[in-house]
């Protein structure tokens, strides 16, 4: 790796096994600002700065007491919340393995099983008043499949959300370029005071991420009755 002149980004060699795609990726990940933050402020990803920012526009962590984490790994989103709200309890569950992180509770198991959400209720030990999820499905370079998967996953937790949220309580989730499509959005509205899209400044420019912030739950219709 070589500095260029006067301007202190790195520049990667390209190596004999790596290819151009992954040179490129390297070089993005090393010239990142927010990628030198997180490493600076002990943040496991630059993940945790789009939760940030979302909370400085929103306030989805104010006042929060119990936080459900979805698509936890590699845990960053739960170190906002704790750090910003330390009396809050989280649980976290992802397919993936994660290091433990103090004070919160993490499953290694697929959200989409359907023993999941009960152990995630069991666990946290109180209906949530958030629900986060930075959840996105494998891609396989096909942007409509892409977008399908991704898609369902996020409409399988606002559905988490709508059954367990305590009235007051919020949704927020990643989401893809075109935000949430028309009946979920139609479904969130029914059952959240606000709900709004955002770009997030620390998400890249070129990446098609969104997040869906809807706040203000209704409550049940059962709870109601």
């Amino acid at each position: 790796m070589t500095r260029g002149a006067g301007v202190g980004r790195t520049r990667v060699k390209t190596a004999r096994n790596r290819s151009a795609q992954s040179t490129r990726w390297l070089a993005r990940q090393l010239n990142d600002p927010y990628v030198k933050r997180a490493k600076a402020e002990g943040y496991r990803s630059r993940a945790a700065y789009k939760l940030i920012e979302l909370d400085e526009k929103f306030g989805v962590l104010k006042g929060v007491r119990h936080v459900v984490d979805l698509g936890v790994a590699p845990g960053g989103w739960a170190q906002v919340v704790k750090r910003k709200r330390p009396e809050a309890a989280v649980v976290g569950i992802d397919l993936l393995p994660v290091e433990p992180l103090t004070g919160v509770t993490l499953l290694q198991m697929d959200f989409m099983a359907d023993e999941a959400p009960d152990r995630l209720i069991e666990e946290l030990g109180a209906a949530p008043d958030l629900v986060l999820s930075d959840m996105a499905a494998n891609t396989v370079g096909h942007a409509q499949t892409d977008h399908l998967r991704t898609m369902g996953l996020v409409e399988a937790a606002a559905d988490f959300a709508i059954k367990t949220l305590r009235p007051g309580g919020a949704f927020v989730s990643k989401v893809f370029a075109g935000g949430t499509d028309n009946s979920l959005l139609a479904e969130l509205k029914r059952n959240f005071t606000t709900v709004k899209h955002a770009k997030p400044p620390s998400s890249r420019k070129g990446s098609v991420e969104w997040f869906v912030v809807a706040q203000g739950f209704k409550g049940r219709q059962d709870d109601k009755a």
